[in-house]
């Protein structure tokens, strides 16, 4: 990685983190005076009682971060425009608009209750369609390739279901894991560092400057989300980073790759689908309770130690990622 590069990486990620930190400012006051507050379920325990009332949709200090840095970028020749990025930034405000939209509901219906799951689904698979075609429009291949491995398995149409599997699994399982403070956060944080550095090395320059912008837009973010949180970063947020997770692994030929470097996510939406499978074969639950951070919430941990856990987890499957996403 050259000079210039890494300079414009570091650039990106600290303009986008400061850009992040003066958001919070502005908008967490403007958030609680809409009274845009989270409503807590009422099976998540005692402890998230006094969390009721945080404002939520916090997710869109991060989201104007991050476009307003990367606009940024592109009007001073920083990063070039290019169709792949385009194709990263729809899928990231379609995406959060969707996310919008469910937060919205939820405040304006006066519970935790959006958009219905079909909705919700029905939305995300229009836009990963869009972005399927956009994909495959812009030369797009319908292989999946594990060289080091010695895969080479030419999908043809049944790509197109793969693609729409991984883009909105990897938006809904950032959404599930979306459930203590900091933790989505700091593992979606963890996640784009590593998909950054893939993209530098492996010739996706503007993808991997964006992802470093995003990376610092979180990382500003988590001043403000860490516990105890001042802000949630809502549905908002957690489909809008799921989902560019997902599109940046597929436009860098990475999918096998993020399955190591977002293993926390996919543990976690893995539990909720054995608790389901669980209760209705056998009967009885499998774990306390899900997603898997609640289980360890029910078992007596705080949630500070919920999260350090998980993000050295997190941080360490990163680090994997890089390897195998690099030599891949």
């Amino acid at each position: 990685m050259g000079i210039l590069l890494l300079t414009k990486s570091m650039f990106a990620i600290m303009i986008g983190f400061l850009t992040s930190v003066v958001l919070g400012l502005i908008m967490i006051p403007l958030l609680k005076k809409m009274h845009v507050g989270q409503r807590i379920s009422v099976f998540v325990g005692d402890n998230h009682k006094k969390k009721e009332g945080t404002p939520t949709m916090g997710g869109l200090i991060f989201i104007l971060a991050t476009f307003i840095t990367t606009f940024i970028l592109i009007v001073t020749d920083k990063i070039e425009f290019t169709t792949n990025l385009k194709i990263i930034l729809l899928v990231f405000f379609g995406y959060a608009f969707i996310g919008f939209l469910d937060d919205y509901l939820s405040l304006k219906h006066h519970d935790n209750e959006g958009l219905t799951t079909f909705q919700k689904l029905l939305l995300q698979l229009i836009i990963a369609l869009g972005f399927f075609y956009l994909y495959m429009s812009n030369g797009g291949q319908t292989a999946l390739i594990v060289s080091t491995l010695g895969i080479h398995i030419e999908m043809e149409w049944f790509y197109g279901v793969f693609l729409l599997f991984v883009l909105v699994g990897a938006s809904n399982a950032v959404n599930l894991t979306d459930g203590l403070d900091g933790l989505a956060g700091g593992l979606s944080a963890i996640a784009f560092i590593a998909f950054s550095l893939i993209s530098l090395v492996v010739g996706f320059e503007e993808i991997g400057i964006f992802t470093f912008v995003l990376t610092g837009a979180v990382m500003g973010f988590l001043i403000y989300n860490t516990y105890p949180a001042k802000v949630f970063m809502g549905d908002t947020g957690s489909l809008a980073l799921g989902a560019v997770m997902g599109a940046v692994a597929i436009i860098t030929h990475r999918e096998v790759t993020l399955l190591i470097v977002a293993s926390v996510f996919v543990i976690e939406t893995l539990s909720v689908i054995l608790q389901v499978f669980w209760i209705k074969v056998f009967k009885k639950k499998l774990f306390l309770m899900t997603p898997l951070h609640h289980h360890f919430e029910k078992l007596g941990w705080h949630e500070r130690d919920i999260v350090k856990l998980f993000w050295v987890v997190g941080l360490i499957l990163a680090m994997a990622g890089i390897f195998f996403g690099v030599w891949l």
